[in-house]
């Protein structure tokens, strides 16, 4: 089949398309309207059709496959694997279902998940959508201020949490930061359902806390159908990190979501009922969300959920998991794989990934030399992906299951069906239509099946926040600058409030990223713009190099330091190079993964970097804060 012709059908016939979309999953009551966009920029999908999420990704595969492998969940914390069948999550998510409904719960009500990464968690969320309950999930381990703000934006009638999570063989307590959050919100959820895993002893709170293994025998037999809603009644909500203020709660619905998820499986991520499908993130994330737990389940197929480090019990893990469980499609991000990179090549060979089709990466730009490292290592397609947690599915990507098209380095690939992707100058909104030429990325409305409905309870902030009028047309703003090539390869370069401007020459931190990783002594580097009396901003660079032996001694470091100035000069020009490259061990990041680039220029600029609740290692903002404070 031909891409360009999917894709311009997509957006010239959208309503055809998305009709014949709509097949892949099943439907209660058949839609009457495939869109209705008659309040522009929001946009209601399948309207007066009524499905059911859980329905469509445990329910329906019952009749066909129920005793194949449906949750896979494994632990390297505690050192457990189990495997349910479809029959034997059916049966979970009813008992948790019941439980629920035990606890008050009905449609329409909030329930916010505060859980580690394990079965319990799906299930919860799985209940949710079978008795229309709107789910929220929150990263576990999240400080309770944040928690707090959740509680109150989200209003949940019962918060599902369990005693403790673990990370690298350590208890990590959740039960007290839950405590504490609770007492800080204006907010009381009535219940507290709470799994014990025996991880971290706590005191249960009379009449509010409830046991999770108590409840649930008592429903070992009860049958809970699925609670039929409508198309556009929301699924759930998840808040976006590195908010200011009030939490940005990203509202999905229902429909649109089953469709566009089972559209990605087939068209995008190879995924065939009966294969196993395997992505390492985590479920307080949105790739959690769509690609651990409703994505592959709709598509038939097996999911593991996994629960620990890539590193651990050694580098070999999740490639061991690849063979064992013949993963045929497995979704990670450039952290992770940088992480690999570091460890024993040996482990790559050690194990037969000859089931895996395709590895796909998002959530961060993956630089070239990471890329072509995982390529060499694994001799298998790696395709890049950009979205994002309001998109809840691909922009931009490479749609093999369309038309088997090739990667290319440095670039999330083109744009995807659905999507009428432009890029557009940020002073005229005009859009750029020639070749290399930058702009925003934005999406010209409305946005397709599966993307935010909206900001939760507030359509105001959603208009306010991601969209602009231009020409009388609605468009919406990834907040990203990208170039476009002759053959319709998207490259993402940075964020629009990313951008570095030194002397009236606007620079991407991507682009002077990429130059410094091509180093070869750079395994991974951040780049931010830092105020300047004389050039208005200058870059300042932070880099991990792959090997820092003799770097203790002041004159290495400046060899290397000029050395890679020598390299951005030479690709970018004098203007991209930066002021200084400064060497580290490690880089402040969320718990997710994403660099806390705010955090870090602040510091940069001997400011205070301000909330730092995500952090995963405070020490990496303050090694950069004595580098900065010394040099």
């Amino acid at each position: 089949m031909d891409f360009q012709a999917f894709h311009r059908r997509s957006i010239e016939e959208p309503e055809a398309f998305w009709a014949e979309q709509a097949k892949l999953i099943d439907w209660q009551k058949p839609f009457e309207q495939v869109r209705d966009y008659s309040r522009p920029p929001l946009v209601d999908w399948f309207v007066g059709g009524q499905t059911n999420l859980c329905h469509n990704a445990v329910d329906r595969h019952l009749k066909t496959q129920a005793d194949a492998k449906a949750l896979i969940w494994v632990s390297t914390e505690v050192d457990k694997e189990v495997v349910y069948s479809f029959r034997e999550l059916h049966a979970e998510v009813q008992r948790m279902a019941a439980m629920l409904l035990e606890l008050g719960v009905g449609k329409g009500d909030r329930v916010l998940i505060y859980m580690p990464m394990i079965a319990e968690a799906c299930f919860a969320m799985l209940a949710c959508a079978r008795i229309g309950a709107i789910h929220s999930v929150v990263f576990g381990g999240f400080a309770s201020h944040s928690l707090a703000s959740r509680i109150d934006n989200a209003t949940p009638k019962v918060i599902v949490s369990a005693d403790a999570g673990s990370r690298s063989g350590k208890s990590v307590p959740y039960k007290g930061l839950l405590d504490e959050a609770i007492q800080l919100a204006t907010h009381k959820p009535a219940k507290v359902l709470m799994v014990n895993r025996g991880l971290a002893p706590y005191t249960p709170v009379a009449g509010r806390d409830e046991d999770y293994a108590a409840l649930r025998a008592k429903h070992m037999d009860t049958q809970v159908p699925c609670t039929w809603v409508e198309a556009t009644h929301p699924s759930y909500t998840l808040y976006t990190s590195g908010t200011t203020g009030t939490p940005k709660g990203v509202q999905r619905d229902t429909g649109g979501y089953a469709v566009a998820l089972a559209a990605s499986m087939k068209h995008i991520f190879l995924g065939k009922p009966g294969e196993t499908y395997f992505s390492t993130s985590d479920i307080g994330w949105v790739v959690g969300h769509s690609y651990i737990i409703y994505g592959p389940l709709i598509a038939g197929m097996a999911t593991i959920m996994y629960e620990g480090l890539p590193t651990r019990p050694d580098g070999g893990i999740w490639w061991s998991l690849v063979e064992k469980y013949k993963v045929t499609s497995m979704f990670s991000a450039p952290t992770a794989v940088r992480v690999l990179k570091k460890q024993d090549p040996a482990y790559l060979k050690k194990y037969d990934l000859s089931s895996l089709r395709a590895l796909f990466l998002a959530g961060e730009p993956l630089d070239e030399p990471t890329a072509k490292w995982i390529a060499d290592a694994l001799g298998r397609p790696i395709i890049d992906n950009y979205w994002q947690t309001e998109t809840g599915w691909p922009i931009l990507t490479i749609c093999n299951g369309i038309e088997p098209a090739p990667s290319k380095f440095g670039s999330p690939g083109k744009a995807v069906y659905g999507y009428d992707v432009k890029l557009v100058n940020e002073s005229t909104g005009e859009e750029m239509k020639g070749a290399d030429e930058k702009g925003v990325v934005m999406i010209e409305g409305p946005l397709p099946p599966g993307c935010m409905q909206t900001v939760w309870q507030d359509d105001a902030r959603f208009v306010k926040t991601y969209w602009t009028q231009a020409n009388g047309r609605w468009l919406y703003s990834t907040f990203d600058w990208g170039i476009r090539d002759q053959d319709g390869y998207y490259f993402i370069l940075g964020r629009t409030d990313d951008v570095i401007n030194v002397a009236g020459h606007r620079l991407g931190t991507r682009e002077i990223e990429e130059s410094i990783s091509s180093h070869p002594n750079v395994a991974e580097v951040a780049v931010v713009g830092v105020a300047d009396n004389l050039k208005g901003q200058v870059a300042m660079a932070f880099a991990i190099p792959k090997d820092a032996s003799g770097l203790d001694d002041p004159a290495a470091r400046l060899k290397l330091e000029g050395e890679i100035m020598k390299v951005v000069d030479g690709q970018l020009g004098a203007v991209a190079r930066p002021s200084r490259v400064l060497f580290v061990t490690a880089l402040p990041k969320t718990r997710s993964g994403k660099l806390l680039r705010r955090a870090l220029q602040a510091v940069a600029e001997g400011r205070d970097p301000g909330d730092l609740t995500t952090i995963e290692d405070p020490s990496a903002l303050q090694q950069v804060k004595a580098l900065v404070a010394a040099k």
